[in-house]
C-alpha cells in the first residue's frame, strides 16, 4: 500500500488519571481537551470531551484507545476511534508507537474517510498543557 498523508495533529491533554492495576494490567485515562488537525485539503479542530483509555500491560507495552470528535473548518463532525500500541523505551531511546484510526464521517464531503484503512504515528507533543502528536496516513 502507498501511504498518503491525511493530516498531522496535535491533541491537547489533561494529566493522566490512574485507575489502578487489574488482571490485564494498569489502566489509566487521559482526557482530551482540544487540539487541531491539518493536512492537504483537510483542517479540523479536536473537540474537547474525548479521552484516551490506556492499558499498561505486564510486558511493558501500552495499548491505547482514544475516542473523540473532530470538527472540520466547514463544521462537519467526525467521530474518531484511534487504537494504538506503544512499546517500552528501548536501550537506544526509541519506541514503537503506531495507531490504527477509524473514522465515522457523515455522508457528503468526508464520506471517503469511512471507506479506507488508515495508520498513524504517535509521539509526545511539546506544548503546555501536555499533548501528543499524530500523523495519519490513508492506505491504498
Amino acid at each position: 500500500p502507498q501511504p498518503q498523508l491525511v493530516y498531522d495533529a496535535l491533541a491537547l491533554l489533561e494529566p493522566t488519571i490512574e485507575h489502578g492495576r487489574g488482571r490485564y494490567g494498569t489502566r489509566a485515562r487521559v482526557p482530551i481537551i482540544g487540539g487541531w488537525a491539518k493536512g492537504p485539503g483537510f483542517s479540523a479542530r479536536i473537540v474537547a470531551g474525548g479521552a484516551d483509555w490506556q492499558l499498561l500491560r505486564a510486558d511493558g507495552y501500552k495499548e491505547l484507545e482514544a475516542d473523540y470528535y473532530m470538527e472540520t473548518d466547514d463544521k462537519v463532525q467526525i467521530h474518531v476511534i484511534n487504537r494504538g500500541l506503544v512499546s517500552p523505551t528501548r536501550p537506544d531511546g526509541s519506541r514503537y508507537a503506531l495507531s490504527t484510526p477509524w473514522f465515522e464521517a457523515p455522508e457528503g464531503r468526508y464520506a471517503w474517510m469511512n471507506q479506507h484503512l488508515f495508520v498513524g504515528t504517535v509521539s509526545p507533543g511539546d506544548s503546555r498543557p501536555p499533548s501528543v502528536r499524530l500523523s495519519i496516513y490513508k492506505l491504498g
